[in-house]
């Protein structure tokens, strides 16, 4: 179990619903969480992984807006493959968590450019 899950576990956070009063954030991380454990129930194993069939049905049902080839076998195996860096074979939840900072880091960028581009041209 990586430092940030430990320490949502710890805070109490993890297995329960946020409360009405979170913020977006909070909100979003949790949802993250969520999707992550979803796929990952599969796994008996202990810290839990994604399996690479769960992960391409992941990518297929979650991802399919933002990245491209979720449906395609030998596209997902590849990205699979690059973000599984101790090459078991599994996804653990820091590798997971490389992919989502690899998908909303150009998400960020094209926000700065949009609002950047809307200052200008007013």
């Amino acid at each position: 179990m990586g430092l940030t899950e430990s320490y949502l576990r710890a805070a109490g956070t993890m297995g329960t619903e946020m409360s009405g009063n979170s913020s977006e954030l909070e909100w979003a991380l949790q949802v993250l969480v969520k999707n992550y454990d979803r796929y990952a129930s599969g796994c008996c194993k202990k810290p839990r992984r994604i399996s690479k069939k769960d992960f391409r049905k992941m990518l297929s049902r979650e991802l399919n807006h933002m990245l491209t080839d979720t449906g395609n076998k030998r596209a997902a195996d590849k990205l699979i493959c690059d973000l599984d860096e101790n090459k078991d074979g599994l996804i653990s939840f820091e590798e997971y968590w490389t992919l989502i900072g690899g998908i909303a880091s150009p998400i960020a960028n094209l926000i700065r450019q949009q609002e950047h581009g809307t200052k200008f041209t007013k």
